[in-house]
């Protein structure tokens, strides 16, 4: 058993394990039943549509049984310790994906018991599965990640950090963070980032578009109210003024085949516009599939360890 709680935990051998393995599945269907016989808890204490079925379908494609969990379904909720209920959960299940709004200090809580492979879903800090899912989406459509230059844009969320940490574990990707003042990714992650790579990292983070160095390869957008949570400043839209995706944004820092990506939800018209995330460069719906083969991948990964 081995947990997914931070890419900041993974080799960068390991990472490319688990993209590929998701570009694998995307490619020929998830066939193995490697899971056969085993016991996948999911635990949801936030809304989700794409990573919570992701996850029950990955783990049901691969053979095991799926147990949902919702926001106040377990003894947590009335007082029982993370430690005790990750003590007992490893005696029913080989497995339990989280998602929580709160910080990933809760899920490694979680993941102490031996007998539990514990997954990060979401928490306030990272997303870690959607950032295998976005290689994944970019392996597929250029190939190679060597020499590519992806520009996320927004707020710095658990997706941006995600990015962030995936980019240090993979040679030769270059990744650019526009980000409002305000909202950036926070400093103590970018710290990470750099001590992954030994310094070497290609990941930088600005706060204008004036800064960015075009042409990109991707362009790379989430909601910029994070789980849906409404931000403390009303008048906080006036600092995303200039962030919106829209053809234009796209014109002036790609080129013929730079494609567009999503995390989704979307709120279209804020974020991006429907010409871009409908359009014929937006890899978005592409990008959603990739949650499912990455969950599988990952799941596979923490159960029963690397597979052919």
């Amino acid at each position: 058993m081995r947990n997914l709680i931070s890419l900041a935990d993974l080799t960068p051998a390991e990472l490319r394990h688990l993209v590929g393995r998701a570009v694998a599945f995307g490619r020929d269907g998830v066939h193995t039943k490697s899971l056969a016989g085993r016991q996948v808890g999911v635990y949801f204490r936030k809304s989700s549509t794409r990573t919570r079925t992701s996850f029950w379908s990955g783990a049901t494609r691969l053979g095991a049984d799926v147990i949902t969990f919702g926001p106040n379904e377990l003894q947590l909720s009335t007082g029982e310790t993370v430690e005790d209920t990750a003590r007992v959960l490893g005696q029913y299940l080989d497995a339990l994906v989280v998602r929580t709004n709160g910080d990933v200090e809760e899920i490694r809580r979680l993941g102490g018991s031996p007998d539990l492979a514990v997954v990060n879903a979401l928490t306030l800090d990272e997303h870690p599965t959607q950032a295998i899912a976005d290689l994944a989406t970019l392996t597929e459509e250029f190939g190679s990640l060597d020499g590519l230059h992806l520009l996320a844009v927004g707020e710095g969320n658990s997706s941006g950090a995600a990015l962030a940490l995936a980019a240090a574990l993979t040679p030769g990707l270059r990744l650019t963070l526009l980000c409002p003042r305000g909202y950036e990714v926070p400093k103590d992650t970018l710290d990470r980032v750099a001590e992954l790579s030994g310094g070497r990292a290609l990941v930088s983070q600005v706060v204008s578009a004036d800064e960015v160095e075009g042409p990109v390869d991707a362009v790379y957008t989430s909601r910029w109210q994070t789980m849906g949570v409404t931000k403390e400043n009303p008048d906080w839209l006036l600092d995303f003024e200039g962030f919106r995706i829209d053809r234009a944004f796209l014109e002036r820092f790609g080129g013929p085949r730079t494609v567009f990506l999503h995390d989704l939800p979307a709120v279209r018209g804020e974020e991006v516009t429907d010409e871009v995330l409908d359009g014929p460069a937006s890899l978005a719906w592409r990008q959603a599939h990739h949650k499912m083969t990455a969950a599988a991948a990952v799941l596979e990964w923490c159960v029963v360890g690397a597979q052919d």
